[in-house]
């Protein structure tokens, strides 16, 4: 289905647990607003996407009832995809959100599941697979060159993990706001090491932390 993966959590200092808010649905980069609005939208969320080497196309939103993004765990999967997770505050279960470029049929559907094992996958909709194996669970909603993954354990029903999915969204303006972090200036991540001042010239590169007479 997709090439393998890693995840690259962000971390931030905010509090653990983050409301999405709002549940306008947009098939475009900009989302929410119309006219000038929604382009401010979209070259926003593309800044802030782009900055954590994420493709600003493949940044989803989800709604399920009694979860929360966990703000921490916004952060880049594979090469350029996506991935956050949501938790429950009552029960500490989480649903986790991938995205990555790539599809899914019948033919690959086993490919790759959940758990590490191969046990079920069957349509469930208009694009959407369901898949599980070794203790957890999953639907992937097939977009034109990309797959949205809806994860959890065992814990989580298929009936919520189905709502999630369905859910499914680009973020609005105001959603963006509130799961990316704001963009450096200029748009861009820093691409070479900040100098420091009290590195030598030569040698191993150690701090020089030799201080005058008297200490």
């Amino acid at each position: 289905m997709t090439r393998t993966t890693r995840v690259m959590p962000l971390l931030l200092l905010v509090p653990l647990l983050l409301t999405a808010c709002g549940s306008e649905r947009g098939s475009g980069e900009g989302t929410g607003g119309r006219g000038a609005d929604g382009a401010a939208a979209a070259a926003g969320l593309g800044a802030r996407a782009r900055a954590l080497g994420i493709a600003p196309e493949l940044v989803y939103v989800t709604e399920a009832p009694g979860f929360a993004l966990a703000r921490q765990s916004v952060g880049v999967y594979g090469g350029d995809g996506f991935s956050a997770a949501y938790v429950s505050r009552e029960t500490g279960e989480q649903l986790r959100l991938y995205v990555d470029r790539g599809t899914m049929s019948a033919a690959d559907c086993t490919e790759r599941p959940p758990g590490g094992r191969r046990t079920v996958c069957e349509e469930d909709g208009d694009g959407a697979w369901y898949r599980s194996g070794g203790g957890q669970h999953e639907y992937a909603v097939v977009r034109k060159d990309h797959v949205v993954r809806l994860e959890a354990g065992a814990g989580v029903s298929r009936a919520v993990l189905r709502e999630a999915a369905r859910a499914v969204h680009r973020p609005s303006g105001e959603e963006a706001d509130g799961l990316l972090p704001s963009a450096p200036a200029g748009g861009t991540a820093p691409t070479a090491p900040v100098e420091r001042g009290d590195l030598p010239p030569a040698g191993d590169g150690a701090p020089d932390n030799d201080v005058d007479a008297g200490g």
